[in-house]
């Protein structure tokens, strides 16, 4: 059975976006095909096997989908990708298109139980999975997980390392001959690609997408940061299986022609050298894989050639981390906005650092006046401000802070396999609710000012994380901070600060406190334990990983409480 896939928008408003030519209309091998015949000796791919052209991507895409096909994906048929990020991710993404397939990516590293759960829901009939990466072998792994999962057919295994035994090795699907293969050529508004987020949710969200949601909605994003419509060079930080790396075959390639940098993992290493050797023209990544590289630059003083844009989301982007990242890549700092539930707005590349200060920045709000997202784009994704609190949703007063919500061309098909949160975050006309909080100024800029859920409730009082890391990552001696609740018997939750330290003395927690009391902060939002780290651990998709660091706060010695619930400092080194 293929799990049936529902589009939640109101077809004539999807389709008015192809007919006035927001969208391609096209899908994305039918795109990217274009492109190779236009400009057939482009480089297509750099990684670390070197560079592979548009046409030489283009048969290897055209073997791997006669393989397939001939083990039998067919149209509508899902099929899982744990690759690391490389050529053989860029081939599937692209064979899965031309055959009407839908690719469901997912990042090397996450485990067995949730990639489980992804084809479960899924209903995936295959799966592409690394025979070995950095010590885990995902291909056998997902071959044992094959009892439990009666839809899946193929465990198919990518080299380098041997393919286990029972599954279909990849090479030999590489060698098919495609001289007789024919494109399904799909509907451009059918599904495409499944997007996974983390979010807040028991297990995570699978959020499918169609060819025109991707190469339009999201391919309109990454236009409106060429300013010259050149063909992009983009460097991906961040694994082309995540949510963010979707922004790789379907937009850098399919839709605009560019070129793919792609690191088969992170490190600020590795990252500064593809910089200096490839140039590239944008850059995408999160706060907390920048903040290392700039530490690495400070160490050698190397200069970099500049980008168009340095692209940051995934995580609040701070005053300081862009200013700092302004200068050492000398180009705009991007602060993106966004999710793969289908939100998307940035700061555009004309944009200062992003600041609480603005044309009305004195909007009432218990958080303060938030971050700067820059003013939404409706070729790319409307957004809205509603009142969380009314039934219908309606629109909140202007300049007042209200749920956001978004509807436009990048817009979602639906939640995989999830109809619970289909009711619970989009409405009956087709719009996303975020769960986030914010407001729209004067001028039409957006400014998020903290999550509805996203806080910890310390004695029945709020606290709000995205706060008080904005303000703690204007300490001079914070290089980065996480901050995350910790349950207590007494209090419910407190507050801990997990902070990487800048070179040097690393501040304490009465010096982190005295900074926030400088910057308005009322007390009751300080954070109460501070953990420094050498490094924020990162989840397989490029994010701070926030149980991580509970984890290792719940290894460390609690603070003893107060009569009053107060509690005296602590501070842990790891």
């Amino acid at each position: 059975m293929t799990v049936v896939l529902h589009d939640l928008l109101p077809a004539p408003l999807r389709r008015s976006w192809a007919a006035d030519g927001t969208c391609p209309d096209l899908d994305l091998y039918s795109l990217y095909r274009a492109h190779q015949i236009a400009d057939p000796h482009r480089t297509a791919v750099i990684d670390a096997k070197g560079k592979l052209c548009y046409t030489a991507l283009d048969r290897k895409v055209r073997c791997l989908a006669t393989g397939l096909e001939a083990v039998g994906i067919r149209p509508g048929d899902v099929v899982g990708v744990q690759l690391p990020g490389g050529r053989n991710a860029v081939i599937a993404d692209l064979a899965l298109a031309a055959l009407g397939a839908v690719a469901l990516p997912f990042p090397v590293g996450r485990g067995s139980i949730e990639a489980e759960c992804l084809l479960r829901r899924a209903e995936a009939v295959a799966v592409i999975a690394a025979a070995e990466h950095r010590g885990n072998q995902h291909a056998a792994d997902l071959l044992a997980l094959a009892p439990a999962l009666p839809a899946l057919r193929h465990v198919i295994a990518a080299g380098p390392g041997t393919a286990p035994e029972g599954t279909v090795p990849l090479s030999r699907l590489l060698r098919s001959d495609p001289s007789a293969f024919t494109p399904a050529r799909p509907d451009p508004d059918s599904a495409a690609r499944i997007l996974v987020s983390s979010g807040s949710e028991a297990e995570p969200k699978m959020v499918a997408y169609s060819h025109n949601a991707l190469a339009g909605g999201r391919g309109n994003f990454l236009a409106s940061l060429m300013p010259d419509r050149t063909p992009p060079r983009c460097l991906f930080l961040v694994p082309l299986a995540s949510a963010f790396g979707s922004n790789g075959t379907a937009v850098t390639l399919a839709r605009h022609g560019g070129t793919l940098v792609l690191l088969d993992h992170f490190t600020p290493e590795a990252a500064l050298d593809a910089v200096r050797e490839h140039e590239p023209t944008h850059i995408l990544g999160v706060p907390t894989m920048v903040r290392m590289m700039l530490d690495r630059l400070e160490n050698c003083g190397a200069d970099l050639p500049a980008p168009t844009a340095l692209i940051l989301g995934g995580s609040a982007l701070d005053e300081t981390t862009a200013e700092n990242a302004r200068r050492a890549f000398g180009c705009p700092v991007v602060n993106l906005y966004g999710s793969a539930d289908g939100v998307n707005c940035h700061t555009g590349l004309d944009a200062g650092a992003p600041s609480a200060d603005g044309p009305n920045s004195g909007a009432p709000s218990a958080d303060g006046p938030g971050v700067v997202a820059g003013r939404p784009d409706p070729r790319v994704a409307d957004i809205r401000i509603a009142d969380p609190e009314a039934a219908d949703l309606k629109e909140a007063p202007d300049g007042t802070i209200g749920e956001i919500i978004a509807r436009g061309p990048m817009t979602p098909l639906c939640y995989v396999g999830a109809p619970d949160l289909d009711a619970r975050y989009r409405t009956p006309d087709g719009w996303v609710r975020t769960g986030d909080l914010g407001f729209l100024d004067d001028d039409g800029t957006l400014h998020v000012v903290g999550r509805l859920k996203d806080v910890v409730i310390r004695g029945g009082a709020n606290i709000s994380p995205a706060e008080v890391e904005r303000e703690l990552a204007a300490h001079p001696l914070v290089r980065d901070v996480v901050c995350v609740g910790i349950p207590d018997e007494l209090m419910g939750e407190r507050l801990a600060a997990c902070i990487v330290a800048t070179a040097g003395d690393a501040p304490t927690l009465a010096e982190l406190c005295d900074h926030l009391t400088a910057r308005g902060l009322e007390q009751r939002k300080h954070p109460e334990r501070l953990l420094l780290v050498a490094e924020l651990p990162l989840t397989p998709a490029g994010k701070p990983d926030r149980p991580a660091l509970r984890e290792r706060l719940a290894g460390t010695q609690a603070p003893q409480p107060g009569a009053d619930g107060a509690a005296a400092p602590s501070a842990e080194a790891v």
